[in-house]
C-alpha cells in the first residue's frame, strides 16, 4: 500500500469515527427525539431547557478546540483547512437560516439528528430525510451551489 492509500484510509477511518462519535452524542443528548427539540424550542409553552446544557457543553469543547486546531498549518490528514470564506450577511443566508429554523421547529429534526435517527426505520424519520434530500436536489436544480 502506498503512502497515499494509507493517508486516504486514515482519512476515511477518521471520518467514520467522527460520524459515529457525533451520532452517539446526538443519541445521548436526545437530539434525535423530535419531542425533545420541540420542547426546547417552545419557549412560550412548557419549555424544556435541558438542551441548553448540551449546547453550552458543545461550545465549551468546540471553541477552545477550534482555537487550538486552527493554529496548525493544516489538518493532520489533509493539506489544507476547508473553512467558509463568506463573512457578510445577505438575503440568501438569512432566508436559508429562517427556513432551517422553521423546519426544525415544525418537525423537531435537523439534518444530523434525522440521518442518525434513520437507524430506527421510523416512517416520520424516513419521510423527513426523503423530503430533505428532495429539497436539496431541487435547490441544486433551481438555484445552484
Amino acid at each position: 500500500m502506498t503512502h497515499g492509500l494509507h493517508l486516504r484510509a486514515a482519512y476515511l477511518l477518521s471520518a467514520l469515527a467522527s460520524g459515529i462519535l457525533f451520532g452517539l452524542g446526538l443519541v445521548i443528548s436526545q437530539m434525535v427525539d423530535p419531542a425533545k427539540i420541540i420542547g426546547f424550542l417552545d419557549i412560550t409553552g412548557e419549555w424544556d431547557p435541558t438542551l441548553a446544557v448540551v449546547f453550552a457543553g458543545a461550545l465549551m469543547v468546540s471553541i477552545p478546540a477550534f482555537h487550538w486546531i486552527l493554529k496548525r498549518p493544516h489538518p493532520l490528514l489533509a493539506t489544507s483547512f476547508v473553512l467558509p470564506t463568506k463573512t457578510e450577511l445577505d438575503l440568501r443566508l438569512i432566508g436559508g437560516a429562517a427556513l432551517f429554523g422553521i423546519g426544525w421547529g415544525l418537525a423537531g429534526f435537523c439534518p444530523g439528528p434525522a440521518v442518525t435517527a434513520l437507524v430506527t426505520f421510523a416512517p416520520p424519520v424516513i419521510i423527513f430525510v426523503a423530503a430533505m434530500l428532495a429539497g436539496t436536489w431541487l435547490y441544486g436544480r433551481l438555484v445552484g451551489p
